[in-house]
């Protein structure tokens, strides 16, 4: 396929965005109900309740470093993936494709091995209460058997949306979490499985959509294939891919550290009512900005391909339509939680204690929630456009740079609550930083010197690396 034949070169953009973002976003939210469901059907159970939730909340942050892992070599590999078929090399896409598959599985049999060595050790050092720990142990020794399914269906899947297959990609994360709604009261009413048997649905899942997105890569189905040829790690393509991928992998990991140290500061102030409470907030935050995520991962493509081919309009005409989509979407989610924040809590449980800290919590941390879809997707652009280090510090400023030394400070001087009010403290001073720095990365695209939309010029100013 030429450059002038793929249609990320040439489609309007407005269909391009809502082609690719739709099902991604569609995709996230329906991924984003692997974890929620669990904690809804814990939550409810009479013999799980309050310390099921704050058992899975010990294990999350765990579960955002495989997480990481994912998005490390899936999103960096994508990303580089785009970049090569933009610059009409589609061999070294393929090399990309198979190195990424490569270091998933590798990732996830690490996880694998290492989780069921250190389990209490992490879960303790994570924050986990002798009342919690056996609830905690019984989720993630499960979960951590199903690492490489959770690795590589999410690293994979990105690549079914660089491969021009958006709606495929989003099918397969709706067979995942539909999958995981059916076994979880199954295994957890039914079958009297408890936290071992919410585990088990989601790696379960997993499997199933591993194996759907692992089908179109091995078979004729692909536009682009997993080659053995390709299998082989070579040193300047993992680097390549890392490079791409890591802000979005310091992001997730930085949010593993960010919950370690809630979690922490939590069971100090609050004790386990306070971190079950945050569990609800986490979920409660996925679901709002999963479909950021997801319209990240349309906008994305479209970007790193129009850097391969020089088009730099229609990179900026993408951005501020996903931009002006993000705002709207967490808007919405920021109006939900002014409106009806103890229903929101009590879809998860209904005990007293727990209901009042939660309504009180969900009020208090998502203050400045409208303005955090620009944050990510400014910060991602410049991922897109092969500037990883820029990426990698906005990534980091909100979650690192912020909020957890806020959390620190902000407790010693005002205890929980101090704790709730550091994340829209974090949320506005994160995007005005972003916001100034986006500005001039745009600006740069506007002083480049364009004869047309789709004229190629000399000036690399897209692809253009950081100092």
């Amino acid at each position: 396929m030429t450059q002038q034949e793929n249609p990320l070169g040439t489609k309007k953009i407005s269909g391009l965005l809502l082609q690719f973002s739709l099902p991604a976003i569609i995709g996230m939210m329906v991924n984003a109900l692997y974890n929620i469901v669990d904690r809804i059907y814990i939550g409810n159970a009479p013999d799980l309740g309050s310390f099921g939730l704050a058992g899975i909340t010990i294990g999350f942050p765990i579960m955002l470093i495989l997480m990481s892992t994912g998005i490390l070599f899936g999103v960096g590999g994508a990303t580089l993936f785009s970049i090569r078929l933009g610059e009409e090399q589609p061999q070294e896409a393929e090399k990309v494709l198979g190195n990424a598959f490569t270091l998933l599985v590798l990732s996830g049999i690490i996880y694998m091995i290492a989780g069921q060595i250190f389990l209490v050790p992490l879960l303790r050092l994570f924050g986990a209460s002798d009342a919690v720990l056996p609830y905690s142990m019984a989720y993630m020794r499960v979960i951590f058997f199903g690492a490489v399914f959770q690795v590589v269906s999410m690293g994979m899947n990105n690549f079914l949306r660089a491969d021009g297959q958006p709606k495929l990609a989003m099918i397969t994360m709706f067979a995942g979490a539909g999958t995981n709604m059916l076994l979880d009261p199954l295994f957890i009413y039914v079958f009297k499985m408890g936290m071992a048997g919410a585990a088990l649905a989601t790696i379960l899942s997993q499997a199933l959509s591993m194996a759907w997105v692992l089908s179109y890569f091995f078979t004729r189905r692909g536009r682009h294939r997993i080659w053995l040829k390709n299998i082989r790690p070579r040193g300047q393509v993992v680097r390549q891919i890392t490079a791409l991928g890591i802000p979005g992998f310091l992001l997730q990991l930085s949010n593993s550290l960010l919950n370690v140290i809630l979690n922490k500061s939590l069971m100090s102030y609050g004790g386990d009512i306070a971190v079950s409470g945050m569990g609800i907030i986490n979920s409660v935050q996925t679901f709002v900005l999963m479909p950021i995520i997801g319209l990240n991962q349309g906008v994305k493509p479209i970007v790193s391909f129009n850097c391969g081919a020089k088009k730099f309009r229609r990179i900026k005409q993408a951005m501020k339509l996903a931009i002006i989509a993000a705002t709207a979407i967490v808007l919405t989610g920021w109006l939900l939680t002014r409106l009806f924040p103890s229903a929101i809590v009590s879809v998860f449980n209904r005990e007293p204690e727990l209901l009042r800290f939660g309504t009180h919590a969900v009020m208090a941390w998502f203050w400045f929630l409208p303005v955090i879809g620009f944050q990510i997707l400014a910060a991602h652009f410049f991922q897109a456009i092969n500037r990883p280090a820029s990426a990698t510090v906005l990534t980091l400023t909100r979650q690192v740079l912020l909020l957890i030394p806020a959390i620190i400070v902000f407790s010693r001087a005002w205890g929980l609550e101090g704790i709730l009010y550091a994340a829209p403290f974090a949320d506005a001073l994160s995007a005005l930083i972003t916001g100034i720095w986006f500005w001039h990365g745009m600006r740069s695209l506007s002083e480049t010197k364009i004869g047309s939309a789709d004229a190629p010029i000399a000036e690399e100013a897209c692809a253009k690396q950081d100092a």
